[in-house]
């Protein structure tokens, strides 16, 4: 049986057939309504076994909704139903044994560890109820029905759009304060669902303001916006962060600390930018705090975590992150340094901003409006007696001097960078004017990486692949090794060699590969959930250092690299698609030119 999601308990305790349960999602997709109300309207499925299946799939009790329930008035002063429709989450009841939390998505929120921000104190125990069951419950607490999927936002909308052909209208205090509600809605919104982005997009004239999510490394639409508002919509995100509402010409930067305006604890990075029309873009990616992820848990395959550590573990030296934006790199750093965190080592730390925090680690926040940006960070670092160094970026060859110096000196330096692949970030920090001795003797390694959307692990589908889907992803894969000494000795070879170590590694016993393609289901977004990193490692090897030194081209540095055992980013996703992990359109779509 493919697992569709956490109603396939309804399967396994035959309250449906799988191709019940199948139809149940598809309608549900079709008539944009949730899969609670499709089987409670089309399949006469009662609330009791729904939410047996959700006790299922969560592993905790099902708690229904109880009429003589007694309200807790101690626990909810401090929530209000706008909090609880957001977060889907109530408290039930306090004893001895600690706090009874009502969730639709415990897992979520024991993640996020909201309930403890709200509730420091108390051990906290979950259990889980049916939709309709948990709006029952917040009117028997509450009063009043508190509306979810979006109804609530839609209730502000109407409230604001009454439409109007003018540029700018005066907004009245209540629209104003429907505003503040829906930027709030819409940030609540973004965090609830993963998102890293949030883009609002006005078009000029009466064109409405266009609000997208981006989910996984796509961009989704979320809501439009009437002209009417776009205005005051910029002007409340501003005043959020403290911008300039008069200066519309020039683009902005700042910041939103939510936990002033609402119950999140998270910051938001702003950018306005001026575009045409005279109307101004807005982007804000959320910067949600978390904990480091262990070095084993990156993804990293086997050959290079054990060549990543053999780097890092080195007293001293440079070692570099490198990848666009948004690719992961400050994660990355984290677990290196989570990995290196022991109570006899000092670790300093210039970020910005800071994300993840860790115990251990001394952390500085960079503020360039005050004077203190990476150099001047980095310079005071020297004189507080460092083992490790991390620096957020390397932008300027002041910086990267630095950093140069601090590991001849004896520290282990980190830093990330914003270049394409690991033998280009050698050329960039030369063509910067580094020493290429100094640098060459300081460097450990460099890191490139990527993030490519993963396949659902609950729907991915299984199949073996045909022989030409095999021999173009071995040429793909062997297209990256041909100036390599094997290569051009014996090509065919070198490919041979290639084909057997791949089976040894992920062929049945037959000798067939097993690859798996996205299909889609009611818990992820068309067959992919989440993304995960692409590595492509270059360790400084004898044979790369001398090449820095020449000067050499970014070729010769790349095929030197190879000889050394690195693999390409390319080269790196072929090998998470044979692992399953992947499937190779998404590899495609992240490194390959």
């Amino acid at each position: 049986m493919v697992p569709f999601s956490k109603y396939d308990g309804l399967v396994v305790e035959a309250t449906l057939s799988l191709t019940e349960l199948e139809l149940a999602v598809r309608t549900a997709r079709a008539q944009q309504l949730h899969i609670e109300e499709v089987l409670m309207r089309d399949f006469k499925v009662p609330l009791p076994l729904i939410g047996a299946a959700l006790a299922r799939h969560f592993s905790v009790p099902y708690e229904p909704m109880r009429p003589a329930r007694i309200k807790p008035g101690v626990l909810l002063r401090n929530l209000k139903a706008q909090y609880v429709e957001d977060h889907q989450w109530l408290p039930l009841d306090e004893d001895k044994n600690g706090l009874l939390v009502l969730a639709l998505d415990p897992d979520r929120i024991r993640a996020s560890k909201i309930v403890n921000q709200v509730f420091p104190k108390s051990n906290v125990t979950y259990c889980v109820t049916t939709r309709l069951e948990f709006k029952h419950t917040m009117d028997q607490f509450f009063g009043t029905t508190a509306r979810s999927d979006g109804s609530s936002l839609r209730e502000l909308l109407a409230g604001m759009e009454e439409e109007t052909t003018e540029e700018t209208v005066n907004v009245s205090e209540e629209v104003e304060s429907e505003l503040v509600r829906l930027v709030n809605k819409v940030i609540m919104d973004a965090y609830r669902q993963g998102v890293s982005d949030i883009h609002i997009e006005p078009l000029p004239g009466n064109g409405r303001t266009s609000i997208r999510f981006r989910k996984d490394g796509s961009l989704v639409p979320y809501i439009d916006i009437s002209s009417s508002y776009r205005n005051a919509l910029v002007a409340r995100i501003k005043i959020m962060c403290d911008l300039d509402t008069s200066e519309r010409r020039k683009p902005q930067d700042g910041k939103i600390k939510f936990n002033k305006y609402g119950p999140l604890d998270i910051e938001l990075r702003v950018a306005t930018i001026p575009s045409s029309g005279g109307v101004e873009d807005v982007v804000m990616r959320i910067l949600a705090a978390g904990d480091a992820i262990p070095l084993d848990n990156l993804g990293v395959l086997p050959q290079n975590l054990e060549r990543l550590r053999g780097a890092i573990e080195k007293p001293y030296g440079l070692f570099f992150v490198c990848g666009p934006t948004g690719s992961g790199k400050t994660t990355t750093l984290h677990s290196v340094l989570q990995y290196l965190n022991t109570p006899d080592t000092k670790i300093w730390t210039a970020e910005d901003p800071v994300e993840i925090t860790q115990k251990g680690l001394r952390q500085v926040q960079v503020n360039r409006k005050a004077g203190l940006d990476f150099a001047t960070v980095m310079r005071a670092f020297l004189r507080a007696d460092p083992d490790i160094i991390m620096v957020g970026e390397m932008r300027d060859k002041e910086t990267v001097s630095i950093g140069i110096e601090a590991s001849l000196t004896g520290h282990l330096v980190l830093a990330t960078l914003h270049t394409n692949s690991a033998p280009e970030s050698i050329v960039r920090l030369l063509d910067m004017g580094m020493d290429p001795f100094n640098f060459a003797d300081a460097l450990l390694g460099i890191l490139a990486q990527r993030l490519c959307k993963r396949l659902c692990t609950r729907c991915k589908l299984a199949y073996v692949p045909r022989a030409d889907e095999i021999e173009y992803l071995l040429t793909q894969f062997c297209a990256e090794l041909v100036n390599t000494a094997a290569f051009i000795r014996d090509p065919e070879g070198g490919r041979a060699k290639v084909l057997v170590s791949w089976r040894e590694r992920y062929a049945q016993a037959d000798g067939s590969f097993t690859l798996y393609r996205a299909v889609g289901c009611a818990e992820c977004n068309l067959g992919y959930n989440g993304r995960m990193g692409l590595h492509e490692l270059m360790i400084g090897t004898d044979k790369v250092k001398q090449l820095l030194q020449e000067h050499a081209r970014v070729a010769e540095l790349l095929a030197a690299a190879l000889e050394d055992g690195m693999l390409t980013l390319k080269m790196d996703g072929i090998e998470k698609v044979l692992q399953g992990l992947v499937d190779f359109r998404t590899v495609r779509q992240v490194c390959i030119k």
